[in-house]
């Protein structure tokens, strides 16, 4: 057994991923069967263990591009499914490769899928996104690329703390709306990311972050 094989067969066996993976395997993620020229797209939700630990999970800060309804947003990496892709896992790993430096098939293990989301906003192109999950080594290192602005890592503990969650304002095309967030310092998470962070800490057996709350006049993700 290889260290890196052993150092993720470690870290699997930590409570809140042991938890993780009895409900990726009891609850697979449900697939939404999108129309015909409905695009898809993946996401990966990233998980290493620190020091003392516990898990976090690395988000990003996009950055400012225009024409790209998420320029900004605190997310997740991932990106749109390209011909070459086999499947929606290797389009999370390309783009996470692509956007981080880190290459999960090399440095870490899928897990499993959660929910397939879609836009709430009906001024978006209709896709389908599909969240992954994946362990990566500690030690891997994030080398972002010219469309990542910022790269962070947030514990476990922060997801979970219920005074992070709420409701928020945020600026949608120019205009102020109360949204769903949850905020960790300076970086405020809305829209589709949100949604996917509420799903993963009640996978993950995290406490209830209490109800969520959309303005669906938002046009937010």
């Amino acid at each position: 057994m290889t260290l890196e094989i052993a150092e993720l067969d470690h870290f699997a066996r930590h409570p809140s991923i042991v938890q993780l993976l009895h409900s990726l395997d009891a609850h697979p993620g449900r697939v939404v069967e999108a129309e015909s020229g409905v695009r898809r797209a993946a996401i990966l939700l990233m998980l290493r263990r620190r020091g003392d630990g516990e898990p976090e999970v690395l988000m990003i800060k996009r950055a400012d591009a225009t024409g790209d309804p998420w320029s900004g947003h605190i997310a997740l990496p991932g990106g749109r499914m390209e011909p070459a892709d086999a499947d929606l896992s290797a389009t999370a790993v390309r783009e996470t490769l692509e956007e981080t430096g880190v290459d999960v098939a090399r440095d870490g293990r899928l897990l499993g899928s959660l929910d397939d989301l879609m836009p709430r906003s009906p001024t978006l192109a209709p896709i389908v996104i599909r969240p992954f999950v994946a362990l990566v080594r500690a030690n891997v290192e994030i080398i972002p690329s010219h469309e990542v602005a910022a790269a962070f890592w947030v514990p476990l503990s922060a997801l979970s703390t219920a005074e992070a969650w709420g409701a928020g304002t945020v600026q949608v095309r120019g205009t102020e709306r109360r949204v769903s967030v949850f905020q960790h310092g300076e970086h405020v998470v809305w829209g589709l990311t949100e949604r996917v962070l509420r799903q993963f800490l009640a996978y993950a057996g995290a406490p209830r972050t209490g109800e969520s709350f959309y303005d669906d006049a938002t046009g937010s993700a």
